[in-house]
């Protein structure tokens, strides 16, 4: 897995790739999070676009990311998430994630609410 991050319109705007299997890329990411929410930017979009495939340690990673940034009053959006959608669904993950087909449709979704 690889990741870049950057901000855009006040959303946090994460471009994840490969394959999520966890390991030193997971803390990593994890870090990343922790430091844009004590910047206060607790508006994260998670763009799947480029992810290849993901396992059970992948789906954690989502869930604690999820955790974290609603614990601190935050929202965390999913784009993209064609490749992963049938993991999320059979894990019925797909009814806890916010999800959006683009990531414009994403970026949009912060600006209306």
């Amino acid at each position: 897995m690889k990741f870049d991050d950057s901000i855009r319109d006040n959303v946090v705007v994460f471009d994840i790739s490969g394959k999520i299997m966890g390991g030193e890329e997971t803390t990593m990411f994890h870090g990343r999070i922790h430091e844009y929410i004590q910047q206060n930017k607790k508006n994260i979009v998670l763009d799947m676009a480029k992810v290849e495939w993901m396992n059970s340690v992948g789906l954690g990673m989502l869930i604690s990311a999820l955790t974290t940034v609603k614990n601190a009053s935050g929202r965390l959006v999913l784009a993209n998430i064609t490749k992963i959608e049938s993991i999320l669904t059979i894990t019925r993950l797909i009814t806890v994630f916010e999800h959006y087909d683009t990531r414009e449709d994403a970026m949009k979704s912060f600006a209306a609410a």
